[in-house]
C-alpha cells in the first residue's frame, strides 16, 4: 500500500490473510477517496468483506485503488448519491467489464451493488448490476457471499437463478418487465422458480455502525463516526430516510455505544454520532451525561441532526464546550399547515424555543433546513417560513441563522411518492432568497434542476438506462437531461411523467415487485391523512 491516501489510515478492525483460494473481489466506491472513505456504509461493508479469510478485497475509487486483481469475480458498488452513476460506469470501462448486463459473459464479474439509492429504487441502473442487496448490509452481506461459494464454478446464469434464492437479493435479469403505453404492465419474473418479489432486508440488533477505519484524508478529517438510531420514529410523509429503513432501532448505550465510543477515540479527538434523528434516542441524555466527563475534555464532538424539541441548554452547552459551533435541525415549513401535511409534529413555538436553547448554551449558531414546493404548499405558506425565519431572528440576536431549502422530491416507499415536483418550487426559492438575505438570515437553497435531476431517478424505471447513458456522454446538467429526452422521443416517455405528474395510486409502480417496510394500503392511509389537511 505505497499510496500516501492508504498510508494515512487507521484501521479500527484487523484485515483477514486471504486463504490461497479466496475470491478476488473489488469493492468501489463511485467517487474521489475523500468522499468514499467518509461514507460510514462504505467502511463497514468494506471490513465486513476484508474480514473474511475466503475474500481477498481491493478497494477502487475514482482518484486512487489499491492493487486491483487481474481477473476478479466479484466488483461491488456502494452508490450513496444518484448522480455517482456516472462514475460506476467510467469505473466499468476503467476495468474493462461491458457496462451492461446482458453483454456479460462466463469470464467476466459478477457486478453487485448496495447502498440507499439502489435500496430504494433500483430501476433506473438495473441494466447495469447483476445482483442488487436490497435493505441493510449486517446479513445480507454475508449471505451473499456464503450463496455465491456455493456456485463459484457454475456459468454465470447457474449463478444468478442460485443468488435469487436468497431474501434480499434481486437480479434485475431474471424479471421481465411488460408497457403499456407510458405505464408499466407488469412485472414478472422470468420463470417460476424465481421469487415474484424480493423483500428489503431489515437488521433488528442493537449494535449499530461504528467507523471502521480514521483518516485525516477523509472530507471530515479524522471523524470517528458512530450510529446512534437508525431510522426515525417521525415518519414525516416525504421521508425515504424514515420510511425505507423502519422500523426504528436504537443502539445500547452500554454494551455498544459507550465501547465503540471509546474504541474510536484511541486513534482520534473527534467524534460524530449519526443518525436522522440522533437525540430520539431514549439514553440520548444519559450519553450526553457520559461524554460530559472531564475525560472527554479535548474532544471535539457533532451530531447530525437532532428535533427541535430535545434541544436543550444543557445540550448546547455540551456541544459548545465540545467544539461544535451550531446545531442543525428540520423544520421543513414556518407553515403551521404544511407541517401537519407532512406529519412533522412540530409546534412554532419549539422552533423559538430551540434558537434560545441553543444561545442561551453558549453556541453561534443554528441552521434550519427546509423545503420548498411541498403537496398542497401556497405562496401563503412560503410567506409564513419568512415571517417564522425573521422572527426567530429577531428574538435570538447575535445568533447566526442558516435556512437551507431544497425543493420537494418524491421517493419510493413513501407515502408521497405518487406525487409530482412542482414547477412552482423555482420560483418559491428565488422569493426565499430575495425575503430572507436583507434580514441577515443566511439562504443555502439546493439547485431547483437538481431536484428535476433526482425526481428523474427516483421515479425511473428500466427504459431510463438508454437515458443515463447518452447523458453521461453529455455531462450531468438539467440541459444534458433535456437533451437525451429530445433524443429519445418517442422511445421513452417524456420528462414530464417521470417529474412532474402526479401518478395514480392504483398504477403499477416501477419499484412494485420490491417489498418495503411497509405495504401499499397503509401507504396510501397515509397519504390521505394529508391530503386530507390540503384545504384545512
Amino acid at each position: 500500500m505505497s499510496n500516501p491516501a492508504f498510508n494515512a489510515e487507521h484501521l479500527l478492525f484487523t484485515p483477514a490473510s486471504p486463504d490461497r483460494s479466496a475470491v478476488p473481489t473489488i469493492f468501489a466506491f463511485p467517487n474521489e477517496y475523500t468522499v468514499g472513505i467518509t461514507s460510514l456504509g462504505y467502511q463497514v461493508v468494506w471490513a465486513t468483506l476484508a474480514m473474511r479469510s475466503d475474500l481477498d478485497v481491493a478497494r477502487l475509487f475514482t482518484d486512487v485503488h489499491e492493487s486491483l486483481p487481474r481477473s476478479p469475480e466479484l466488483v461491488g458498488f456502494s452508490l450513496s448519491w444518484e448522480l455517482d452513476y456516472v462514475n460506476i460506469l467510467n469505473l466499468l470501462e476503467f476495468l474493462e467489464v461491458p457496462i451492461r448486463g446482458q453483454n456479460r459473459g462466463d469470464n467476466d464479474p459478477l457486478i453487485f451493488g448496495g447502498g440507499p439509492v439502489l435500496s430504494a429504487n433500483p430501476e433506473p441502473f438495473a441494466d447495469f448490476f447483476d445482483v442488487i442487496l436490497v435493505g441493510d448490509g449486517e446479513d445480507l452481506l454475508g449471505n451473499f457471499i456464503n450463496a455465491y461459494q456455493q456456485v463459484r464454478t457454475a456459468d454465470r446464469f447457474t449463478k444468478l437463478k442460485h443468488l435469487a434464492q436468497v431474501p434480499g437479493i434481486y437480479i434485475p435479469s431474471l424479471y421481465r418487465v411488460e408497457y403499456a403505453g407510458n405505464l408499466i404492465a407488469s412485472i414478472q419474473p422470468i420463470d417460476s422458480n424465481i421469487p415474484a418479489t424480493i423483500t428489503k432486508q431489515t437488521y433488528r440488533g442493537n449494535t449499530l455502525s461504528a467507523s471502521t477505519v480514521v483518516t485525516e484524508k477523509a472530507a471530515w478529517e479524522n471523524i470517528f463516526m458512530v450510529e446512534v438510531v437508525r431510522s426515525c420514529p417521525e415518519m414525516c410523509r416525504f421521508c425515504l430516510a424514515s420510511y425505507l429503513t423502519l422500523p426504528f432501532r436504537v443502539a445500547d448505550v452500554e454494551d455498544s455505544l459507550i465501547p465503540a465510543i471509546d474504541r474510536g477515540l484511541t486513534v482520534t479527538n473527534r467524534l460524530g454520532l449519526l443518525g436522522a434523528s440522533v437525540t430520539q434516542h431514549p439514553e440520548f441524555p444519559a450519553l450526553l451525561e457520559h461524554l460530559n466527563q472531564p475525560k472527554y475534555d479535548d474532544i471535539r464532538l457533532s451530531v447530525s441532526s437532532v428535533r427541535t424539541n430535545t434541544v436543550t441548554v444543557q445540550l448546547a452547552e455540551i456541544l459548545a464546550k465540545r467544539d461544535s459551533k451550531s446545531l442543525t435541525i428540520a423544520v421543513e415549513s414556518g407553515s403551521e399547515r404544511i407541517r401537519k401535511i407532512v406529519n412533522k409534529k412540530l409546534a412554532t413555538d419549539e422552533i423559538f424555543q430551540a434558537a434560545a436553547n441553543a444561545k442561551a448554551g453558549g453556541l453561534k449558531g443554528l441552521k434550519l433546513y427546509g423545503m420548498a414546493g411541498i403537496p398542497g404548499e401556497e405562496n401563503s405558506d412560503i410567506e409564513e417560513t419568512v415571517q417564522m425565519l425573521r422572527s426567530v431572528k429577531k428574538a435570538t440576536p447575535g445568533l447566526r441563522l442558516t435556512f437551507g431549502c431544497s425543493t420537494f422530491v418524491p421517493k419510493a416507499h413513501t407515502p408521497f411518492q405518487w406525487f409530482g415536483v412542482n414547477k412552482e418550487a423555482d420560483k418559491r426559492l428565488k422569493l426565499l432568497q430575495k425575503q430572507l438575505t436583507p434580514n441577515g438570515i443566511e439562504f443555502r437553497p439546493e439547485s431547483y434542476n437538481w431536484s428535476v435531476i433526482q425526481a428523474i431517478i427516483s421515479r425511473g424505471d428500466r427504459r431510463l438506462s438508454q437515458l443515463l447513458e447518452l447523458t453521461r456522454n453529455y455531462g450531468d446538467s438539467i440541459g444534458s437531461f433535456k437533451r437525451a429526452f429530445k433524443e429519445l422521443k418517442g422511445q421513452i416517455p417524456e420528462l414530464d411523467f417521470y417529474v412532474h405528474q402526479t401518478w395514480d395510486t392504483d398504477r403499477i409502480l416501477p419499484w412494485q415487485h420490491l417489498i418495503g417496510p411497509l405495504p401499499k394500503p397503509t401507504l396510501i392511509k397515509h397519504l390521505e391523512s394529508a391530503t386530507v389537511q390540503f384545504n384545512n
